[in-house]
């Protein structure tokens, strides 16, 4: 009976391996194959030739998605210029969505990654122009100014859930709005604006305040992908090895319990949306500091803080998950603008592709029906309710 128990227990934990790492892949094939056949839908051309030469236009067909895919490889893991640029673009996904993943561990909705990271890296860039010192002591204060400006934004939104109960969705949306109109009008004051424009163009940060890249040349990835990584790995210790990560995730998956066990859910609240905007005014800071000409701009956060929440999900709001999610979102941008600059594909569609792998991720059920594979527990039947029931 021991030995039975063991070989199901075995068999068990090798099912939730297989599903976690072989359903992703294939959701991932699913949405590359879906969005070949979106790519050779939408060549006029080749429409056309179907109903005179069926069997060039199936060879056409092969050639343009092949040359798309090809390009999308190319573009990000294709060279060592195509790698730098995918970690890249990769290092803001990943901060952007550890803010929006600590936040669901814990049972909240940050929705406002993309205010946070506005308000961290406008904070940084003030401090960035406004003080002139080594980089060594310029940096790190330029960025904890970041990781503060983020948690104020954040935590505004945790203290009216705590106190008056109004709900973080709505809250951070509206934030998010506050966010994006005060960096408008602060971008067109004497302050901020750059000397001589009239355009709401900031001025740029000393040298000081410069991320440094990890490989100088024209290699444009920075220190900014270690403080990605360093973030992670500090996440995935606070979350699971600390008494604070327990706390934060028993308020929410319990917070009726955590009260009655003693824990200030009110406070926690406001240090849980505080964690998530630290993280997503890191990001904010790292558009700032990380990319020339180091000057702010209304757009600067690029949309990035709305991806955080597909990334949180797609990575399973776990740390690990969201670094390779950030990294496979990355090299779909890096390779996006590749296969819109030689094969002519409209970089919609590698949203369009982007978009069918959270939709196939986020239905683990569909992925494993369309390819035919069993459940890890589809044999599992549950006779007695507990705890983790």
């Amino acid at each position: 009976m021991n030995e039975r128990t063991t070989m199901d227990q075995i068999t068990g934990v090798g099912g939730r391996m297989r599903d976690a790492l072989l359903v992703p892949f294939l959701a991932i094939v699913t949405a590359l194959l879906i969005g070949g056949l979106i790519i050779a839908v939408t060549d006029v051309d080749i429409l056309r030739l179907w109903g005179d030469d069926p069997g060039e236009a199936f060879r056409q067909t092969v050639e343009v998605v092949g040359g798309a895919y090809k390009a999308l490889f190319v573009g990000s893991l294709g060279s060592v210029n195509a790698i730098s640029e995918t970690l890249f673009a990769a290092t803001p996904l990943i901060l952007a969505g550890l803010a929006v993943a600590v936040g669901f561990q814990a049972g909240l909705f940050n929705i406002g990654a993309e205010g946070q990271m506005v308000i961290g890296g406008m904070t940084a860039l003030f401090l960035g122009f406004t003080f002139d010192a080594p980089a060594i002591i310029l940096l790190p204060v330029t960025l904890l100014g970041a990781i503060v400006g983020g948690a104020f934004w954040a935590g505004i939104a945790g203290l009216l859930r705590a106190k008056t109960g109004a709900h973080e969705v709505i809250t951070t949306i509206m934030l998010n709005f506050i966010a994006l109109f005060l960096a408008q009008w602060l971008l067109k004051t004497s302050i901020f604006q750059q000397t001589g424009r009239s355009d709401p163009i900031s001025k740029p940060v000393n040298e000081g305040a410069q991320l440094p890249r990890l490989f100088g040349g024209d290699y444009r990835v920075t220190i900014g992908l270690l403080i990605a990584l360093a973030a992670a790995g500090f996440i995935q210790w606070l979350m699971y090895r600390t008494s604070i990560g327990f706390q934060y995730r028993t308020v929410g998956a319990n917070p009726d319990a955590a009260k009655y066990a003693g824990m200030n859910v009110v406070w926690l609240t406001v240090a849980v949306m505080a964690t998530s905007g630290a993280l997503a005014g890191l990001a904010g800071a790292n558009q700032i500091l990380g990319l020339p000409p180091y000057e702010g701009t209304t757009a600067f956060s690029g949309g990035i803080g709305f991806d955080a929440i597909a990334l949180a999900l797609l990575g399973r709001s776990k740390p690990i998950g969201v670094v390779w999610a950030g990294l496979l979102f990355g090299a779909l941008t890096a390779g996006g603008r590749e296969m819109q600059g030689a094969e002519r594909i409209p970089i919609d569609l590698v949203e369009v592709i982007q978009a069918l792998i959270i939709v196939f991720i986020a239905a683990p059920a569909l992925v494993r029906s369309i390819w035919r594979i069993r459940a890890a527990d589809e044999d599992t039947v549950q006779i007695t309710t507990g705890w983790s029931a």
